[in-house]
């Protein structure tokens, strides 16, 4: 898929390629070593979308919509019960009883939390915002998914400015930890 554009050209294009990866998971059957490949990949994703979310995305709600706050403090909500997931998932190996049952949990919060977003936060900060903010948003949006973890730290702070601080690290860490791995290589 074609990465590029404003804020929300570049998290719906991810929002499609999660969903994408959704599918290729469902495809194979329980107990599949590629689903835990794949498990991993939707992971990685997943939590680089997140980081780049709360550096940019909820900072710019809640400074530019109306009610943002409390639109951003719920989904931070949402992010930190998927981040839960994805911690467990990390221990599972692909044969473990529980991989589907938290497979099919994480899919149902994450599918959720994409319709929430697309239906009610991306149109009003669209709304909000001019088109030169939403491409520079855009801009910073992939720049940070670059150096942001790719691993879940749900302990890990949600909000600027120690997420901006911090995250670069912890996903310079993680990169060494799945180059050395060979983790997130299809």
């Amino acid at each position: 898929m074609t990465h590029g554009g404003n804020i929300i050209d570049e998290l719906s294009t991810d929002h499609r390629e999660v969903e994408d990866l959704f599918g290729r998971i469902e495809a194979l059957p329980g107990g599949h070593p590629d689903r835990k490949q794949l498990i991993d990949e939707v992971t990685i994703e997943l939590v680089r979308h997140s980081v780049a979310e709360e550096m940019y995305l909820y900072p710019a709600v809640r400074e530019h919509v109306a009610n943002g706050g409390a639109m951003a403090d719920k989904e931070l909500k949402d992010h930190g019960e998927v981040e839960k997931i994805l911690k467990r998932l990390e221990g599972c190996s692909a044969d473990d009883p529980q991989l589907d049952q938290l497979f099919m949990a994480l899919k149902e919060s994450v599918t959720s939390h994409v319709q929430d977003e697309e239906i009610n936060l991306f149109p009003q900060l669209r709304a909000a915002c001019s088109a030169e903010a939403l491409d520079t948003l855009g801009d910073k949006i992939r720049t940070a998914k670059k150096v942001a973890p790719t691993r879940p730290h749900p302990s890990a702070p949600v909000t600027p400015p120690a997420n901006k601080i911090l995250a670069p690290g912890a996903g310079l860490v993680d990169r060494v930890r799945d180059f050395v791995s060979g983790r997130g290589k299809s």
